[in-house]
């Protein structure tokens, strides 16, 4: 029996590529403002790829002041431009400010999800084709 596609069998595990970040959309990226309020606005130190919709988490090492938002999750609902998201998280009390800080460890803002988790309709979590609103998505050369 012939394959109708060329088969060349196994792939050894030295051919394999490792798993790179930056072939991964959307992807973390280190936050250089964060602006507190009803909503609280991100700015990241580069271009971002979030869509509306997707699901971020913040993580901000003490040195950086805002240390109530660290680890906190919120939905993006605003893109005001390239390098800034506005984000569902009321962080207009109780939080402190944002600082600028010398510390080797970065503050970072970081997408979560894939194509398998979140409500994607009416009808809850359903294997029909839809994906969640900025899930991962493999951009491997």
């Amino acid at each position: 029996m012939a394959f109708p596609y060329p088969y060349s069998g196994p792939i050894a595990l030295l051919n394999n590529l490792p798993i790179e970040p930056q072939y991964y959309a959307p992807r973390s990226y280190f936050i250089s403002a964060v602006t507190l309020g009803v909503t609280t606005t991100v700015t990241t130190s580069v271009a971002h790829d979030y869509v509306i919709g997707q699901l971020c988490r913040l993580i901000i090492p003490p040195t950086f002041g805002c240390r109530q938002l660290n680890e906190v999750k919120g939905n993006v609902i605003s893109i005001p431009t390239s390098t800034s998201v506005v984000l569902d998280i009321n962080s207009s009390q109780n939080v402190d400010p944002f600082v600028s800080s010398a510390a080797t460890t970065q503050p970072q803002i970081l997408a979560i999800g894939d194509i398998n988790t979140g409500v994607t309709n009416s009808a809850g979590r359903m294997n029909n084709g839809t994906s969640v609103p900025g899930a991962f998505i493999n951009i491997s050369p």
